[in-house]
């Protein structure tokens, strides 16, 4: 996803559209190619699961890329929802993207939860997240809430480094240090990381260490909870919507 993106066609099939720059290209010398395109697909099914989601996959050689979507396809305010390196689309908490995705979608806004076609591998997982910004800004998105928990938070940083200007604002939750060295490239995006004191997995100085490369961020913490953070979950819901529906506003105003 190029830093100035350029638009896109509409509809949500696959076409030229954002390209996808920073690295992600595999030959320096070729012009810049649409995240879709990048992924090679062979193919793609959808399905319409209630008035309020969607299932959406789009099959390539290495592997197969689930989308789950909440909300309207035309929403210009669209959140983003990484997983950890185990995979998995329903966050920390319980279920909170799940019920995220719900309070998007009653909102007028829409939310994407990203099945990775391989979990744990940092640049595919990238470029999946470019491919689900890629497909949302055909369809109308113009601005992106990013969310990643574990090894997904490094997810988040490096989509919000790849897109700042389209970036609202980054949640991280008991995010991994490891793959934010470059944090810097988000510029002011605002970034909340959120971190369970208990957490044996990857501590909260994860999240100290993200704030530092980054240059900013604010970060909380949860002393009772784990690394899955079920014990803070209503807290949770309530801070990470209020706080996207906030950044959301902010970055319309702009």
């Amino acid at each position: 996803m190029g830093r100035s993106g350029t638009g896109a066609s509409g509809g949500n099939g696959i076409g030229p559209a954002e390209t996808c720059d920073d690295g992600l290209m595999s030959d320096p010398d070729e012009s810049p190619r649409p995240p879709l395109d990048m992924l090679g697909a062979i193919g793609k099914s959808d399905a319409e699961l209630d008035e309020h989601s969607r299932v959406i996959e789009i099959y390539t050689m290495e592997g197969l890329l689930r989308l789950w979507w909440f909300g309207e396809t035309g929403a210009t305010d669209v959140v983003l929802m990484c997983g950890g390196a185990m995979g998995g689309v329903l966050g920390p908490g319980r279920s909170l993207y799940f019920t995220l995705g719900r309070q998007m979608a009653a909102q007028g806004r829409a939310a994407m939860a990203v099945d990775y076609r391989k979990p744990g591998d940092l640049g595919r997982c990238l470029l999946d997240v470019c491919a689900a910004t890629d497909l949302a800004m055909r369809n109308g998105a113009e601005r992106f809430a990013i969310l990643g928990h574990s090894f997904g938070g490094a997810v988040a940083i490096q989509a919000a480094g790849t897109f700042p200007a389209a970036t609202a604002g980054v949640v991280t939750f008991a995010t991994q240090s490891g793959g934010c060295e470059e944090a810097d490239r988000m510029g002011d995006v605002p970034l909340l990381l959120l971190h369970g004191g208990r957490d044996t997995i990857l501590g909260p100085e994860n999240s100290s260490m993200v704030q530092m490369l980054a240059g900013h961020g604010e970060v909380r913490l949860f002393p009772e909870a784990d690394h899955l953070m079920a014990e803070a979950a209503d807290e949770l819901e309530a801070v990470v919507g209020a706080w996207i529906t906030e950044r959301f506003e902010a970055h319309q105003a702009q």
